[in-house]
């Protein structure tokens, strides 16, 4: 009798365990900081774009949403905070849990200002960042003012120093080469129970970083890699030394050894309003996407 129900209550926690919603990493967001379509553009990428253009074009950002509950970290606070949240509504999130911050370039954290006082007047909600970018969010307006009114309260990140959050997941970031007029730069080691992501939407170049890329996207199970342009002709009235990025045309050339189970875990993300890997009949998307590659598309979700 007592093993029977010895068994029983096994077959129970089994199955509970088994019907445990896993960590969830859903895209946000996948363009460049100053969205799509682009201010002033009259190019043929913006132009006439849908409705469903429209929603799909949201500036980077990642949630991550721990096992069982109603809240979500985001990854980068985009100016399109609050589209990007009502998707998180419409899927049983309903607060932000805090917010990990790349760098104090304006896709990254200009959404923090709808948790202030004429917005959704947040209480509390944690942002963590490095050094560099918290003083600056302490000494500069509007910021010090969500600050002042503890619409949100600062976490200080340190380089590689990994952060314990609940639902068995951890957070480090990784210091990465960029122009870091006003903070350090940072992409971020996402470890869940089971899998784990790299999300690194900007740096200048690979060659500029001592860490081989390779490294990282061999350890993970999703790399989410800076693409802003697919190669050096995209906006020929810019000079590219002003705005470095690797272009998408280097990073193949770069991963083109790597075998076709390497390639698969990368999601290009952070593109320009320019970059023809928006455009799904395109040649390059179908180029990238027949090498393997993956795009990152807003709605995208996955385990870990």
């Amino acid at each position: 009798m007592h093993k029977h129900y010895g068994a029983f209550l096994l077959f129970i926690g089994l199955l509970g365990s088994a019907q445990t919603p896993p960590v969830k990493l859903r895209v946000l967001g996948t363009v460049q900081d100053a969205g799509a379509p682009q201010l002033a553009c009259k190019k043929q990428c913006c132009h006439n774009l849908s409705l469903v253009e429209k929603d799909r074009r949201k500036v980077s950002s990642l949630a991550v949403q721990v096992s069982g509950g109603n809240q979500a970290y985001l990854f980068d606070a985009s100016p399109d905070l609050s589209h990007q949240f009502a998707t998180l509504l419409e899927n049983d999130v309903e607060e932000i849990a805090g917010i990990f911050l790349t760098h104090a370039h304006m896709g990254h954290y200009a959404g923090l200002l709808q948790l202030g006082r004429e917005a959704y007047n947040s209480a509390s909600v944690p942002v963590y960042a490095m050094p560099r970018m918290r003083i600056f969010l302490q000494t500069n307006a509007p910021w010090e003012q969500l600050l002042q009114l503890q619409n949100i309260v600062l976490k200080t990140l340190e380089a590689h120093q990994s952060v314990a959050l609940e639902g068995g997941l951890r957070v480090q970031p990784i210091v990465v080469p960029h122009r870091d007029e006003y903070s350090e730069t940072v992409a971020y080691w996402i470890q869940g129970p089971t899998k784990s992501a790299l999300y690194l939407p900007d740096i200048d170049k690979w060659e500029r970083w001592k860490t081989p890329i390779e490294e990282w996207i061999q350890r993970v199970d999703y790399a989410f890699l800076d693409a802003t342009f697919y190669d050096g002709q995209e906006i020929p009235h810019r000079s590219m030394e002003e705005i470095p990025h690797p272009f998408v045309v280097e990073s193949l050339q770069r991963f083109q050894s790597l075998p076709i189970s390497q390639r698969q875990k990368i999601h290009f993300i952070h593109l320009n309003h320019t970059n023809p890997l928006l455009q799904t009949q395109s040649d390059a998307y179908q180029k990238v996407k027949a090498l393997g590659y993956q795009i990152a598309e807003r709605g995208d979700v996955f385990s870990l």
